[in-house]
C-alpha cells in the first residue's frame, strides 16, 4: 500500500474501535469484542509503526540523493578552488576539495599518506591544518554533514535554535530578568509610575564529547565500502544519541542542560504541572491542564515529547463523552494530542512513579544549542596492531539549554 493508503486504512480501523466502544458502552466487554478490539488495535499500531519507517526510508532516500551530488566523476582532476571575489566566501584550506581528497586520505592510510598528499598538492593546501595534539581538523564539509545527520535522528534539533561558533568559546545569551509594568492612565503633565528594566546574561559554553571507534583492517581492505563513510556514520550515531539524552536530561555540569531537570537556570519547578494526573498514570484532565498551563502564544510551535510507553497509555484515554482525546493524523498530517503534534524519543522519562516527570509540552525555539566547528578526527594505526584493527578518535563541542522557562511545561505524576 502507499503511504496515503495506509493513512487511510489505519483511519478506518480507528472508526471501526470507536464502534466496538460505542457499542459496549456500560455493559461489560464479551470476550470476542475484546479479541476482535485488541487485534484491530495492534494493526493501528502496525500501520502507524509501517508510516514512521517510510517517513525515514524516504529521508534516507532523500540524503543519498544529496550525498551523490557531491561525489566527483570519477577520474575528473581536481580543479583549483574558484578565487574568493568569485565565491564570495573566506578562501578557508578546510574548504577546498584538494584538503577533502587528502582528508579521504588519512582516514585510510594515516599521517605518512597523508603528509604525501599534501607534498603533491603544496600549491593547494595551505598550512595549520593541524591542531597543537597533532589531531587533523576534518574538512567544513565532513563536519557539516556529521551535523546535517545529527539533525535527521534528535527531533531536539529539528526545532530548536541553533547556533555554529568557530572555535570553542563561549556564546553569551542576553536575558530580560525584570521588565517594567504595565502603563500608567495619567493626567497630560504627568509621566506615570517609574519602572526599572533589569537585563542579565546567559553563556552557553560548548562542552567536548568524544568517541573512539575501531575497525578491522581487514575489512578496511576488502570492504567495498569506503571507510570515511562507515567511519561518519557511526560518528553520526554515537553523537546523535548523546545529544539526545543530554538535550532532554543533561545535567548542565560539563554537558547541556535538559528540560527534564529542574534548574532555575533552565525549566524550574514553577512549571511542573501534575493536577488530575495519578501517582501512576496520566489523565486526560491532567493533559489538559498541562497544555492550558503554558500561554497560548506558544501553542503554534509548541509539541509534545513523550516515551513510547507513554503515548501507549494516553492513546487509551477518553474525554468525559467518551471520545478518544488522540487525534490521527489526516493525508500527510502528523497524529496530534489535544490538536498540538507529538514527538516519541526513547530518552524521555518513562519511570510512572509519583512526583516523576513523564513527558512535556515544549516550544523548542526557546531552547538553543551551541555547535563548535572544530571536530577533529585522530586516526590510530598501531595502537590496535595487536588485534588486527585500526583506531578513529573524533572530538567536538556542544552545548544546550532552556533560555525561556514559560515556554516549557513539563507532565508530572501525583
Amino acid at each position: 500500500m502507499t503511504i496515503a493508503e495506509k493513512q487511510a486504512e489505519r483511519a478506518r480501523l480507528v472508526k471501526e474501535m470507536r464502534a466496538i466502544n460505542d457499542a459496549v458502552k456500560d455493559r461489560a466487554w464479551t470476550p470476542d469484542e475484546t479479541e476482535k478490539y485488541a487485534k484491530i488495535e495492534a494493526d493501528v499500531d502496525n500501520l502507524g509503526t509501517e508510516l514512521e519507517a517510510e517517513q525515514k526510508r524516504t529521508e534516507r532516500a532523500s540524503k543519498l540523493v544529496d550525498l551523490e551530488k557531491r561525489i566527483a566523476e570519477p577520474g575528473k582532476p581536481a580543479t583549483k578552488p574558484e578565487p574568493v571575489a568569485a565565491r564570495g566566501k573566506s578562501a578557508s584550506p578546510l574548504a577546498s576539495p584538494e584538503y577533502r581528497d587528502a582528508f579521504e586520505v588519512y582516514l585510510n592510510g594515516g599521517m605518512g599518506a597523508f603528509s604525501a598528499e599534501v607534498a603533491k598538492r603544496a600549491d593547494t593546501l595551505a598550512a595549520g591544518v593541524f591542531t597543537k595534539a597533532g589531531a587533523l581538523i576534518g574538512p567544513e564539509e565532513f563536519v557539516a554533514e556529521l551535523i546535517k545527520g545529527v539533525d535527521n535522528d534528535v527531533f531536539v534539533r529539528r526545532y530548536a535554535r541553533r547556533f555554529q561558533i568557530a572555535s570553542a568559546v563561549s556564546l553569551g545569551v542576553p536575558t530580560l530578568d525584570t521588565d517594567i509594568d504595565d502603563a500608567n492612565w495619567t493626567a497630560e503633565l504627568l509621566t506615570g509610575s517609574q519602572g526599572d528594566i533589569a537585563v542579565g546574561k546567559r553563556e552557553l559554553r560548548p562542552h567536548p564529547m568524544a568517541k573512539r571507534v575501531k575497525i578491522s583492517k581487514t575489512l578496511d581492505r576488502l570492504s567495498a565500502i569506503p571507510i570515511a563513510t562507515l567511519v561518519q556514520e557511526r560518528l553520526r550515531y554515537k553523537f546523535g544519541i548523546t545529544d539526545e539524552k543530554a538535550f532532554l536530561s543533561g545535567t548542565g555540569v560539563q554537558q547541556p542542560l535538559g528540560i527534564f531537570v529542574a534548574s532555575a537556570d533552565g525549566v524550574p519547578t514553577t512549571q511542573d504541572v501534575s493536577t488530575d494526573n495519578t501517582a501512576t498514570a496520566i489523565t486526560a484532565d491532567g493533559l489538559i491542564n498541562a497544555k492550558h498551563f503554558m500561554k497560548a502564544q506558544y501553542w503554534r510551535g509548541a509539541r509534545w515529547a513523550f516515551h513510547r510507553d507513554a503515548v501507549k497509555m494516553i492513546r487509551k484515554l477518553k474525554d468525559g463523552n467518551g471520545q478518544y482525546i488522540w487525534g490521527m493524523g489526516l493525508a500527510g498530517q502528523p497524529d496530534t494530542l489535544l490538536d498540538l503534534p507529538m514527538d516519541i524519543s526513547e530518552y524521555v522519562p518513562n519511570t510512572f512513579t509519583t512526583l516523576l516527570y513523564v513527558g512535556a509540552l515544549a516550544y523548542w525555539p526557546a531552547y538553543w544549542i551551541v555547535d563548535a566547528l572544530d571536530m577533529t578526527v585522530q586516526f590510530l594505526d598501531q595502537l590496535y596492531a595487536e588485534t588486527n584493527t585500526n583506531g578513529y578518535i573524533a572530538r567536538k563541542e556542544t552545548d544546550g539549554a532552556p533560555t525561556l522557562a514559560e515556554a516549557f511545561v513539563r507532565v508530572k505524576l501525583a
